[in-house]
């Protein structure tokens, strides 16, 4: 796909990581909001999103984003290198050797700054793709201020750059912003973690900044604000909040009123309109009487193009703007860098370049040995659940309900968990639901769920510095994070199970999850047990029941008509008790001699975790699932349901001549073990 600003003139050599021009002015000071005072220049609005380059699956973690000239800059934190993308969307390397390079700005020399996360330093790249460290030591974390060569930070993810060249650092798990200047690294702001605004300003997270005029935005990401700060203060500038509530949803409004998900880039336009990724949208902080904080693209994760508020992004992490008013966005998850334009042409990314980079099952076994959460690694555990189950029950006004994404793998009490694959974090906030049975880390295309992180029983944290817990004022542990960049090896200790007694293990990516049974080789797992089909219904379109004829038997169908089929699955070594969810289900219509149709219809599988939207078309109203209680799984096999794709579908009885069928109702399992129902039906017009 061709970039639609092919005449541009060359940006200024001391053009920033995003391109931005104007300034903000505090109004209504008294009220404590701020509001952009600018005539907006006029700019086309943004009408149509397009995957501009990395859908053939090169890149492995796009996340900094800059313009220079005609070149888009992108920094990979998987793969440890910079990308240059040419106006055609093509991608070569300019830069390599970096430990998990996070922001990236042009200085005026119009070298390449890069905060590198993952090596604790601020980095230059020459216009050659020579790497220098500006500030800094190499491998060791902390904070220091002082000459640059022995200040220490401790995974910086942001940067940003003065006109005079003054490099603005966002300290994200220091909680502070530095800055850069005659050979020594200085404190901005910022105190111990937290929120306050004012000199003693505290921070939680921050992530991308921006010199926005002579004033420098702040994506605070665990605050879920955006802040700001004057940059010509000397030292300890007072920070002041923009934009931003304190909760954690994605509401628009006034600035006060309107809530950020997980602000974590930031730059703005010619007119002074200021651009935030924030979770898997796109947000807007325009100008006027009375300022607003709107949505202008995307809101649900996943990956699709078209029209903006339609569009799908799955972490944004970075985020341009070019002369012509068109947005360059990071997608993180996706591996995809996006476009956000005025021009209404351009080609979609298509079906089948979605499904190369939600990840091959058969890659994935192959990236790490065999080997299960806990040690002994080779040691069978017990299977407890599968993806694709319904966790909550289905009933008529209840909301929450969701798909289990994962497989529940048992343990006891206190039992270490283990990694079970090479993976650094990369997400900013890797850990999530401090002291709930949830607490997790999500690292790129694992995740584990059910562990106290870092810590034993009792809540004592093993000593490992890669966990970094925040602490109330009598010392007790409010919150872990792990920064980004920080790796691990398979087996070394996540934590310890809590009560829930098991690992719930995700694979694959964030918005690609697999099923792991396919994803993964855990050592001695066997079934030779068919699934257990329990009970099979046909319903009206209606979802009126359709009863046997006295006498005969037969159900008669005379339209569209639903298949419910209920049913379960073991493997081998699961108790009575435990009911798992199967891997597929569907029918076969076969004359009333058992002679086949059709070929058996494979209408809902749990090869990939589906779509959160197409659960009330796999599971009819009684079916349920959870820690406690009775476990029933009520599939609609009738309905189509296969990852991203899915639809209401029937039996419909007018495709078919009149007369005496078998209706056989399957359900089989990840191994192979098939199991059916017959029903003898008869199709009448």
């Amino acid at each position: 796909m061709i970039r639609t600003d092919r005449n541009r003139p060359i940006l200024a050599r001391y053009a920033i990581a995003i391109v931005i021009v104007g300034s903000i002015a505090v109004l209504l000071a008294g009220f404590g909001y701020w509001s952009l005072n600018r005539v907006a220049a006029p700019i086309k609005p943004l009408v149509n999103t397009l995957t501009f380059a990395g859908a053939d699956g090169r890149i492995g973690e796009p996340f900094g984003i800059a313009i220079k000239g005609r070149d888009t800059y992108v920094s990979d934190g998987e793969n440890g290198v910079i990308w240059k993308v040419a106006d055609d969307g093509s991608a070569t390397k300019f830069a390599e050797g970096l430990n998990t390079p996070s922001g990236i700005a042009f200085d005026p020399k119009g070298d390449l700054i890069v905060a590198d996360s993952g090596s604790n330093t601020i980095r230059s790249v020459n216009s050659s793709g020579t790497v220098s460290t500006i500030a800094g030591v190499d491998g060791h974390s902390g904070y220091l201020d002082g000459r640059t060569a022995s200040a220490l930070f401790n995974a910086p993810i942001g940067v940003a750059i003065a006109s005079d060249g003054r490099i603005f650092v966002a300290d994200t798990y220091n909680d502070k912003i530095r800055v850069i200047v005659n050979g020594g690294v200085e404190t901005v702001a910022g105190s111990t973690r937290g929120f306050a605004d004012g000199p003693d300003a505290k921070f939680d997270t921050p992530c991308g900044i921006a010199v926005v005029g002579d004033q420098l935005l702040i994506a605070d990401m665990g605050n879920h604000r955006i802040r700001a700060a004057a940059i010509d203060a000397e030292k300890n500038s007072s920070i002041t909040t923009l934009a931003g509530d304190g909760s954690s949803e994605l509401r628009d409004g006034t600035l006060g009123s309107a809530s950020l998900v997980a602000p974590i880039a930031i730059a703005a336009d010619s007119s002074g309109s200021v651009y935030v990724a924030d979770g898997d949208a796109i947000r807007v902080i325009r100008g006027g009487a009375l300022p607003l904080l709107t949505t202008v693209a995307g809101k649900w994760r996943g990956l699709r193009d078209g029209s903006p508020m339609a569009a799908r992004f799955n972490r944004p992490s970075g985020i341009a703007l070019d002369q012509s008013g068109q947005l360059l966005v990071t997608d993180s998850e996706n591996r995809v860098i996006r476009m956000v334009t005025a021009e209404t042409f351009g080609k979609p990314i298509s079906p089948e370049q979605i499904l190369s980079l939600s990840g091959d099952p058969a890659n994935f076994r192959a990236a790490g040995p065999p080997r299960w959460p806990y040690d002994p690694p080779n040691a069978k555990r017990d299977i407890a659940g599968t993806l694709g189950e319904i966790r909550g029950e289905m009933k008529p006004g209840n909301d929450d309900i969701h798909f289990h994404n994962g497989l529940d793998i048992a343990g006891s009490y206190g039992e270490i968990a283990r990694f079970v694959r090479d993976e650094k974090v990369l997400r900013p906030l890797a850990t999530e639901n401090f002291g709930t049975l949830r607490e997790l880390i999500r690292m790129p295309t694992m995740g584990y769920i059910h562990i106290r992180l870092g810590r034993n029983a009792a809540g004592i944290p093993f000593g490992d510095p890669r966990f970094l817990y925040s602490t109330d004022p009598l010392g007790k542990i409010t919150d872990v994070r792990v920064p980004r960049g920080s790796y691990f090896r398979a087996g070394e200790p996540i934590g310890t199970l809590n009560p829930m007694n098991h690992v719930h293990l995700i694979a694959g990516r964030s918005g690609s999850e697999m099923n792991a049974l396919d994803a993964l080789v855990l050592p001695g797992i066997t079934d030779s047990r068919p699934p257990i089909i329990e009970k099979v219904t046909l319903a009206d379109q209606s979802w009126n029941a359709l009863e046997p004829k006295p006498g005969n038997g037969r159900i008669t169908i005379n339209g569209k008509t639903r298949i419910i089929v209920r049913a379960f699955d073991q493997v081998d070594g699961n108790s009575d008790r435990r009911r798992l969810g199967v891997y597929q289900v569907g029918y076969q219509l076969l004359t009333k001699d058992l002679r086949p149709i059709t070929d058996p219809q494979w209408t809902i599988r749990f090869d990939r975790l589906p779509a959160s939207s197409s659960i009330g078309l796999v599971y009819a109203n009684g079916s349920k699932s959870g820690a406690t209680g009775e476990t029933i799984f009520n599939y609609i096999a009738s309905n189509r349901v296969d990852g991203d794709i899915y639809r209401e579908d029937f039996l419909d009885a007018s495709t078919l001549n009149a007369g005496e069928y078998i209706l056989r109702s399957l359900a089989a399992d990840y191994f192979g073990n098939i199991a059916h129902i017959d029903t003898p039906v008869e199709i009448v017009k």
